[in-house]
């Protein structure tokens, strides 16, 4: 066991960049005016579930397609790089199908658990003690219901305004983490 403070603050501040919760309270209050009311608690739950899933089973996975962690880990650097680009820039590079209900399948996965989250996920897992992933997923897990529950106060409480400068400087965060990531993997791919 490698508990480490520094490394909780971290993935958890990485994984809330990826995960995007704030960002996303314009596409959740949206859903919720579509389509009714959104099961916070359940939302929540499966999420984690699937992200914890996925960090144990997902190295597993990728040594049965054949793919090492570090390879993994620089394509993950790609996608939390135009992730980034997406927030700062405020454009659209990937475009999901439009949720045909508001039920645990549009906001659990792929809102909250997306492609996104799976490859940051597998990408730390390179870098830090699995005990912290773990910890600072059930961090965000937290932070996600609460959002989730309480969407349309925040929404009103930031404004559009607010929820720009968040997920922008949220943006930059996941840039940066982007590079470190591509960074500190490449050299394991020549090896």
């Amino acid at each position: 066991m490698q508990f480490d403070l520094k490394e909780i603050l971290t993935v958890g501040m990485v994984l809330f960049a990826v995960i995007d919760i704030v960002g996303s309270i314009p596409i959740i209050v949206d859903l919720r005016k579509k389509h009714g009311h959104i099961e916070s608690e359940k939302a929540a739950i499966v999420a984690g579930i699937i992200m914890l899933v996925f960090l144990f089973i997902g190295e597993g996975f990728l040594q049965i397609v054949g793919i090492d962690v570090h390879s993994f880990a620089v394509a993950g650097s790609f996608v939390l790089f135009f992730l980034a680009l997406e927030m700062i820039l405020g454009i659209r590079i990937y475009r999901d199908e439009e949720a045909s209900s508001a039920s645990i399948v549009p906001i659990a996965f792929p809102l909250i658990a997306g492609a996104g989250t799976m490859t940051t996920l597998l990408s730390l897992r390179s870098q830090f003690h699995t005990i912290n992933i773990v910890i600072s997923i059930v961090l965000n897990i937290i932070v996600v219901y609460f959002v989730l529950k309480s969407s349309a106060k925040i929404e009103k409480l930031l404004g559009q305004n607010g929820l720009g400068i968040i997920r922008k400087t949220f943006g930059v965060v996941l840039l940066a983490i982007a590079v470190k990531l591509f960074a500190a993997n490449v050299k394991g791919l020549f090896v």
